[in-house]
């Protein structure tokens, strides 16, 4: 089925050359899996949201075989449980692009579209990406709080909006005062070796997202007071 992102206009093409290793990984999925989706994968969510879930990059199983961000592998179940338990979501996620599922008042938005191998996108890639991640987090202006999933995507939050990583050190649960006011808040990633390792639990997770839900109306964008802690 065609996919439609929530922030047309902002997203790389299909067949997106930027990066040699990518590229060359994303024929070999098309090879093996014609029928997946096999591309860059958009963005997912409200595009007048509140809060931003910055991920890291499509998994093989999930957002590249589905075309969804998180749908269809172990970390989706997760997140997308969670989602519903804080009233993020409307329907009931199925693990399909299909089932219907739609986000209220939160978009998710990948630090890097395509698919890397073993799930390890190099600096390069990482850099090739950036122009893409940081035009989406300009194109939602509502936006008062990001959440990050991993430390790759917290650099790329930090980076977007023209901070020092060494003034925000990545650390779970962490809460950082954005340039401009709006907050970031850490998390590890929502993985499936995260939690079966137990170093991110569902209770951890669910903290993160209370959280945010409690920064979002002290947090109002660039005039904000509110500062680091």
């Amino acid at each position: 089925m065609e996919i439609v992102s929530p922030l047309p206009g902002t997203e790389p093409p299909r067949d997106c050359p930027r990066c040699p290793r990518l590229v060359a990984f994303r024929a070999a999925c098309r090879a093996e899996y014609p029928d997946w989706w096999n591309a860059p994968v958009h963005a997912f969510g409200d595009p007048g949201a509140w809060l931003v879930l910055a991920g890291l990059a499509p998994g093989k199983h999930g957002a590249n075989r589905t075309g969804r961000p998180f749908t269809g592998d172990y970390a989706g179940d997760l997140l997308f449980a969670t989602l519903a338990e804080f009233g993020l979501s409307r329907g009931r996620y199925d693990a399909r692009v299909d089932d219907g599922l739609t986000l209220d008042g939160a978009i998710i938005v990948n630090s890097v579209k395509c698919l890397p191998p073993q799930n390890k996108p190099t600096p390069q890639e990482i850099a090739a990406c950036r122009p893409f991640f940081e035009t989406q987090m300009a194109a939602l202006p509502k936006v008062r709080v990001i959440i990050a999933l991993g430390k790759i995507a917290h650099d790329a939050v930090v980076r977007s909006f023209g901070g020092r990583f060494a003034a925000y050190p990545f650390a779970h649960s962490a809460v950082h005062a954005l340039p401009d006011g709006r907050h970031l808040v850490d998390s590890y990633h929502c993985s499936r070796y995260n939690t079966n390792t137990g170093r991110l639990t569902a209770a951890m997770f669910a903290d993160v997202f209370r959280t945010a839900l409690a920064l979002r109306d002290q947090t109002s964008g660039p005039n904000s007071s509110t500062s680091e802690r």
